[in-house]
């Protein structure tokens, strides 16, 4: 097959061993971004196969109906990027393994070196430091603090574990079932909405972005939130309604926030209102970017490739395709 993998910035794949699960096919692999649909097309015009990563390209009716020859397009969690209508009228058959076997470790290590970070104030000394004027302010110890997480899954877990490493006190909010199952595990749930985000020193979301989850953290539930508090996104940013978080640091609730995705990614421009407010430490979209991270979830890509290739496809979004 004709396999066109996009987006991988740092030519990574192909260094890492799971790229020889693809040694069947021919294979092609863009390391810059092309937003332009008519550009993309052509690079795509031959494609059997796309490999997508994450969420980096959104695969648009318009863009498949220039791609005559597609058949399969892998890629690994979830697919509000796709559009699987489009995709199923076309005969293109999507593959998407949710990475059921664990928890991205990776993530939940960048989600507590951004606590960190905001607490101690880490980005702002280092540039004291570099600057030649030693120290610039006081931060703030761990131990003791409450941490909240919204999304009770599994990469909430891990990082609830090195919270209470740290000694802090960690509660949670989810969904009614989610909630439900914290509390059938015995975990500490807080007694409403408005109480989590009212009492909590730092919030950090652990939800995936869903039709129901889009929007779900509102500029009111910020205004709850403490002015020593920090906001902890390395999720989604649609799980922020538009505007509000910028909203929230301007008026100074949080405090601060430490996030790793915008709602326009790649982000450009130093002059954003959110990327340049000075309460707010950003890193570009690296949760999952890792050499080990990356090896796990391309395996998984390449393998329902080859099983589209031998005729027993796997992780099938769109079943109803496949044998058209």
């Amino acid at each position: 097959m004709k396999v066109h993998i996009l987006d991988d910035w740092f030519d990574t794949l192909r260094g890492l061993p799971c790229f020889d699960l693809l040694a069947g096919h021919a294979v092609t692999v863009w390391t810059d971004h092309e937003p332009d649909p008519a550009a993309l097309a052509a690079r795509l015009v031959d494609a059997d196969c796309v490999v997508l990563f994450r969420e980096r390209t959104r695969v648009t009716r318009d863009l498949l109906q220039r791609l005559p020859n597609l058949r399969l397009i892998s890629q690994r969690g979830a697919w509000p990027h796709v559009d699987v209508s489009a995709c199923t009228e076309r005969g293109v058959l999507l593959c998407s393994d949710k990475g059921s076997d664990g928890a991205n470790y990776a993530a939940a290590e960048l989600t507590f070196a951004l606590i960190l970070s905001a607490m101690r104030q880490l980005p702002r000394q280092m540039a004291s430091a570099k600057a030649g004027t030693w120290q610039m302010g006081v931060g703030r110890t761990l131990r003791g603090r409450r941490l909240g997480l919204y999304g009770y899954g599994r990469i909430g877990r891990v990082v609830a574990d090195y919270a209470r490493a740290f000694g802090m006190e960690v509660v949670w909010w989810s969904s009614d079932e989610g909630r439900a199952r914290a509390r059938a595990d015995g975990e500490t749930v807080a007694p409403s909405r408005e109480a989590f985000f009212t009492d909590c020193d730092v919030v950090s979301l652990h939800l995936r972005l869903t039709s129901d989850t889009r929007g779900i953290v509102t500029s009111d539930d910020l205004a709850l939130m403490g002015p020593k508090s920090v906001l902890v996104n390395t999720s989604r940013a649609g799980l922020i309604a538009p505007g509000a978080l910028l909203e929230g640091l301007r008026a100074g609730r949080p405090g601060m926030a430490a996030i790793d995705v915008f709602e326009t990614e790649p982000l450009h421009d130093p002059e954003d209102p959110l990327l340049a407010h000075p309460n707010l430490i950003a890193t570009p979209h690296i949760g999952f970017v890792t050499e080990d991270e990356f090896d796990k979830q391309f395996a998984d890509i390449f393998a329902q490739i080859n099983a589209y290739a031998e005729g027993a496809p796997i992780n099938m979004v769109n079943p109803s395709v496949y044998g058209r």
